[in-house]
């Protein structure tokens, strides 16, 4: 069973609660239609304007049945959730009316439904910037204990089942923090070592790349950058498989570990892998992709309370759908 085959096992298993604040999208209500015909989930609710959305969908020919339509300006909880998100934002100056004309937004709605409990999971992005979803995360359902950097991770997957998790690995970070420092950094390892948790289904190895292998570089910042990290992330997690700052070659391949960077703990087991920055990260899971023919998924934003993940705004149906379904797959 390929890695997406087993995310939407897992989503079918658990059943849980998917909110898509972006209804008015024909590309989201053809996913909210494969998502409920699939069983990934057990139930989903588009929000927007409900007379719009039904007639977009019946002029569209898309079947709403089995999906709830929300109109938060409509919704019985727009009072509960408008003082929910005053209590949230009042230490930042906002009164009870400005919460009330804030959370009428589809984003944020879609947070709250999701910090609230009344959704388990949010996946937004469709006709929404990075920035707006990771802020209403943010702002409405927070960060997890311990962890103050918001990230994101892909999955790749190799047909070379000897690699990482049966060919797959979790890459971090290529599409939210640019130039991370040293603590942001170990939020980053430590949030994409637990996802590699939910997601993989196995204990995480963290290799934290650079271009230097154990002081092979000598003392370049972006090297001190990954050093200081290790430290923080042992401190932070002491019995986490973590080691660095190590090569490429030297994380993936036991011999050169052992010529490179002997005594190395990860010695071919990587199945995590730490970039030092985005451009690293997006540049480096991309030649993955288009050279080495590996699947990629992604991006999925980490280290949040509970599930919420970002699309890009070209993506496909059948994108957007594997995303909630491994976006539902995290839910606890």
């Amino acid at each position: 069973m390929d890695l997406l085959q087993r995310m939407k096992t897992k989503a079918k298993s658990k059943q849980k609660a998917l909110v898509l604040p972006e209804g008015n999208d024909l590309r989201v209500l053809k996913a909210a239609r494969c998502v409920i015909d699939e069983g990934l989930a057990s139930s989903v609710t588009v929000l927007g304007r409900e007379a719009d959305i039904r007639e977009f969908s019946s002029r569209e020919g898309v079947s709403l049945e089995g999906i709830y339509v929300l109109d938060p300006v409509s919704s019985p909880n727009f009072e509960k959730y408008s003082k929910e998100y005053y209590e949230l934002r009042k230490h930042k100056g906002m009164t009870i009316e400005q919460a009330r004309a804030s959370i009428s937004n589809n984003l944020r709605w879609g947070a709250m439904m999701v910090h609230l409990g009344d959704a388990d999971a949010v996946v937004a992005g469709a006709e929404s910037t990075t920035a707006d979803v990771l802020r209403a995360g943010l702002t409405i359902i927070g960060m997890k204990t311990g962890m103050n950097t918001a990230s994101s991770n892909f999955i790749l997957q190799s047909q070379n089942k000897s690699w990482g998790v049966d060919g797959a690995f979790i890459s971090s970070d290529g599409a939210v923090v640019p130039d991370p420092t040293p603590e942001q950094l170990a939020d980053i390892a430590l949030a994409s070592a637990q996802s590699c948790r939910d997601f993989l289904d196995a204990e995480p190895a963290v290799a934290l790349l650079s271009f230097s292998t154990k002081g092979s570089g000598g003392d370049h910042p972006s090297i001190l950058k990954v050093r200081e990290a290790l430290t923080i992330i042992k401190a932070r997690e002491p019995d986490l498989l973590v080691d660095g700052e190590l090569q490429t070659d030297a994380a993936l391949i036991p011999s050169v570990t052992d010529k490179k960077a002997p005594g190395s703990p990860l010695r071919g087991r990587t199945n995590v892998m730490i970039f030092p920055d985005i451009n690293a990260a997006n540049i480096g899971i991309k030649l993955a992709q288009r050279f080495g023919n590996l699947d990629g998924y992604g991006p999925f934003l980490q280290g949040f309370k509970k599930p919420i993940s970002d699309l890009s705004r070209g993506a496909t149906v059948e994108e957007i759908v594997n995303t909630c379904a491994i976006t539902l797959a995290q839910a606890k």
